[in-house]
């Protein structure tokens, strides 16, 4: 029962993901750009992150310089990268290929990162069960781009 609930949120959180690019796809449509789309997504997200941050009183790091530079930039420039290849791929593969195959993607670094333990990741060493379930992953990508 512990895992249940961030079992189901994760499922949720991935089943929003096509909503989101449909959502992006359709105003790039409107307004032209695949980045004019990505900025506006990324600036209303951005005004309702401050808003929840000012309602918790979510303090800031007393001395910014003490984050690693890279840290301030790296998930921002991962996500507007995320989100334009989710804005233009859709219309040219299809909803389920794109995703089956950022699905795949997500899988494949996943089992690299729990592997060695990197950016803080508890260490879950990959064996044959692991290696078999992003199998079948792929081999769903496949069956989808086939058919």
């Amino acid at each position: 029962m512990k895992v249940l609930i961030p079992m189901l949120l994760a499922l949720a959180a991935g089943a929003v993901l096509p909503f989101q690019a449909g959502l992006n796809g359709q105003l790039r449509g409107h307004l032209g750009s695949p980045f004019a789309a990505a900025l506006v997504s990324f600036s209303a997200g951005t005004l309702l992150l401050l808003a929840i941050l000012i309602a918790m009183r979510t303090p800031w790091p007393a001395s910014p310089q003490a984050v690693p530079w890279w840290l301030w930039v790296a998930g921002g420039t991962l996500g507007v990268g995320y989100m334009i290849i989710s804005i233009v791929l859709p219309p040219m593969l299809g909803v389920a290929l794109t995703f089956g195959l950022i699905v795949a993607g997500q899988l494949s670094m996943s089992l690299a990162l729990d592997h060695y333990g990197l950016l803080g990741f508890a260490q879950h060493a990959i064996n044959p069960w692991r290696v078999l379930g992003a199998g079948l992953i792929v081999a769903g990508v496949v069956l989808i781009r086939k058919f």
